[in-house]
């Protein structure tokens, strides 16, 4: 029996599937409250897996995962066994926790799943939790316990939200990197950039080390207050930006050598988040025992994977013979929306027609993101995504009409991949035209969905 047929995995992603999920209260209902302490409680029941691996801390708003796949591909390249922890996913769970480019077994995923859920049951019988762990909680034990059953070198680890009270920041980091600080999950981290880079800053250690870049005046502001008062040592990025503005290779000098930056991972907001993965690659050389030779730096960039991120599939009608370039893009606020802006902008100016596949959460602004996206495409096609925080359709389809771009609902997502391709096909044969652009964007849940079936084939027409 295969991995993925294996009936436990089955269950165990069944019951995760489950959980409520932990941004989203019902009418009526509490919203779930996080603590440490709890998240301690659960990992000593199963033997403080934390403390048996070196770990890197990321917290920002926008670049996290691409830096942390940065980062992880660079450290694998220099011979270290590391394990990469990043949410969220775009098919499955498992994509989550990998060593080295292995994602976790399914087999593995559910004998650690039920381990952790079980010390949860039984924490939560015994009094000593208040309540169960969260999903994220869950898979954030499950991975620390996958490391070190692995015995890993070093730990990349994401933060799922914000950073003080983020399951991840119960480890101790070698080093800290906060990226890019953008409004996001104000509900939670507060309406300002002050407040949410004071909640991003939580993963500060005292006498630790933060790598960072200049960003928003009031994010410098409070990261380098909070910084001071820890007494964290700044380590600035701006050494491994290109010189000039690039949309191409360029060269850096790192550790005393030139390397060639040529990364897979496309728009220019890559660059910031390739820095601080160089940063960090320079600081855990020098400071904390780690063999990095350049040639790793350089190889670990160039072999860097990370889908939905500006990611291209080119697709070709059978009948007609026109293709559609898709682009496929987790832009999920406004700042991610002001990147895939910048990042399309060439390849909208340069085919026609464009059509936007679009869906969000509820809980994000909708209409400035509609804004900045919208006008940019000759149509836009709102699809639901399979969540309790999806937001309704009708208010996808006034956003759009606020904009003054024409738009229309489909059914499902893979209907919405069909309209999408039969838009600009037709559009192809009548106006006598080759290729036509098709984004996809606005959720995390949205891209994964259409991304696998994109390579499935299933939105080609017949």
């Amino acid at each position: 029996m295969s991995d993925t047929a294996a009936p436990s995995y089955t269950v165990a992603i069944d019951q995760l599937n489950s959980l409520s999920p932990e941004l989203y209260a019902r009418p009526g209902q509490p919203r779930r409250r996080f603590s440490l302490d709890e998240v301690r409680i659960l990992l000593n029941a199963l033997g403080n897996p934390q403390t048996q691996f070196p770990a890197v801390l990321i917290a920002g708003t926008n670049g996290k995962g691409s830096t942390a796949a940065t980062l992880a591909s660079i450290l694998s390249e220099a011979g270290q066994r590391t394990g990469l922890y990043t949410s969220p996913h775009l098919e499955r769970p498992n994509e989550r926790i990998r060593i080295g480019h292995q994602e976790i077994a399914d087999r593995d995923f559910a004998r650690l799943y039920f381990r952790v859920h079980d010390a949860g049951q039984q924490l939560l019988l015994a009094e000593r939790l208040p309540q169960l762990p969260s999903y994220f909680e869950i898979l954030t034990a499950l991975a620390f316990l996958h490391f070190a059953e692995n015995k890993v070198d070093v730990t990349v680890l994401e933060v799922g939200m914000g950073g003080r009270l983020d399951a991840t920041n119960i480890v101790n980091p070698l080093v800290s990197i906060v990226t890019d600080i953008s409004l996001d999950h104000m509900e939670w981290l507060g309406p300002t950039i002050s407040a949410i880079a004071r909640e991003k800053a939580g993963i500060l250690r005292h006498s630790g080390t933060m790598i960072t870049l200049p960003q928003h005046p009031e994010a410098n502001q409070v990261l380098g207050q909070i910084a001071t008062d820890l007494g964290v040592r700044g380590v600035s990025a701006v050494p491994y930006l290109p010189a000039a503005a690039t949309s191409g290779p360029y060269t850096v000098e790192v550790l005393g050598t030139t390397i060639n930056v040529d990364s897979l991972l496309a728009g220019a907001h890559q660059q910031r988040n390739i820095a601080l993965a160089i940063a960090a690659a320079v600081e855990l050389a020098a400071h904390h025992g780690f063999s990095i030779p350049p040639a790793a730096i350089e190889n670990g960039i160039r072999r860097t994977r990370w889908p939905g991120r500006l990611e291209r599939i080119s697709k070709l009608d059978r009948i007609t013979k026109n293709r559609v370039e898709w682009i496929l893009d987790v832009a999920h606020n406004p700042a991610g929306a002001w990147a895939l802006r910048a990042g399309i902008r060439g390849i909208l100016e340069a085919h026609s027609p464009r059509v936007l596949v679009f869906g969000c959460l509820r809980d994000k602004p909708l209409d400035e993101m509609a804004q900045i996206l919208f006008p940019l495409f000759d149509e836009v096609i709102v699809a639901p995504i399979h969540t309790a925080r999806a937001a309704a359709l009708d208010d996808l389809l006034a956003a759009a009409a606020a904009t003054g771009t024409p738009a229309v609902a489909a059914d499902s997502v893979a209907d919405a991949l069909r309209l999408a391709q039969d838009r600009i096909t037709q559009n192809c044969v009548t106006h006598n035209r080759v290729t036509g652009v098709a984004v996809v964007s606005g959720s995390v849940y949205l891209v994964g969905e259409a991304r696998a079936k994109l390579l499935s084939g299933k939105s080609e027409s017949s």
